[in-house]
């Protein structure tokens, strides 16, 4: 009967024994992945600081500064690509919906840093399938799968700096036709993401943002084209299309 007990006994530890291994490894894995997330946080906002450093520059002209911009912010990302290729062990299988919320945040920002670099270069949005593209590696294998929510959150956050780039686009006579184009390319994004804000969680808080944004460059773009109208000087460039609407 002893005998039975003990070897019963046994089998328990074992079991809790493998439990704690089990729970050792997630941990230090899950630690992994959020100090790595961290460090691509960090690297995607210095990015998308030194868009609108570059792209700000008044000893270039408007074409110029955009294309510079966008080089060297695509450039600098190829970092974040490295620190996403050391999580691909870590999020293989089924892992990558375990500690989803753990990386989403760092895949927002980096997707916020790309599409902002990628609007800059083509003056336009940037696609799901051209993420998931630049998060592959040289042998086209993807280090994760790219989620939609991570990607819709990710282009919502472009509008916030659109916003603060026309409003300094509208400050220099050479790159105030830039900021008109803005605004109506964030309002074609804020009436598209609409159609899914009920659908993805927190879009919805990110549409009252972008909304907010939106009405921050209508303004601004109003404003000056009532001044330029006023006194006659010329402070556009060209004349906004007001075809459709303010700019």
């Amino acid at each position: 009967m002893s005998s039975l007990v003990q070897s019963e006994s046994l089998k328990i530890r074992g079991l809790f024994t493998d439990f704690q291994v089990e729970l050792d490894e997630h941990h230090n894995r899950r630690e992994r992945l959020i100090k790595h997330s961290r460090d691509a946080t960090s690297i995607s906002k210095k990015v998308i600081f030194l868009i609108h450093r570059v792209a700000s520059e008044k000893d270039q002209n408007t074409g110029a500064a955009v294309a510079h911009a966008a080089k060297q912010g695509l450039e600098k990302l190829s970092e974040v690509k490295t620190i996403f290729s050391k999580m691909q062990g870590d999020l293989s299988e089924q892992n990558f919906w375990r500690y989803q919320k753990n990386v989403s945040p760092s895949v927002q920002e980096y997707i916020e840093a790309l599409s902002y670099a990628h609007y800059m270069a083509s003056g336009r949005l940037v696609s799901h399938s051209e993420v998931q593209m630049s998060l592959c590696s040289a042998e086209g294998l993807p280090y994760f799968p790219l989620d939609y929510q991570s990607y819709l959150l990710g282009v919502s956050d472009l509008s916030g700096e659109l916003m603060r780039l026309a409003i300094v686009s509208i400050a220099q006579r050479e790159h105030r036709k830039q900021a008109h184009d803005i605004c109506r390319f964030v309002r074609s994004c804020h009436a598209d993401f609409e159609r899914w804000s009920d659908v993805v969680p927190e879009l919805d808080k990110k549409q009252d943002i972008t909304n907010q944004n939106l009405i921050k460059i209508e303004g601004a773009a109003y404003a000056l084209s009532i001044r330029s109208s006023e006194s006659g000087t010329g402070l556009l460039v060209s004349p906004p299309d007001t075809s459709s609407a303010i700019c």
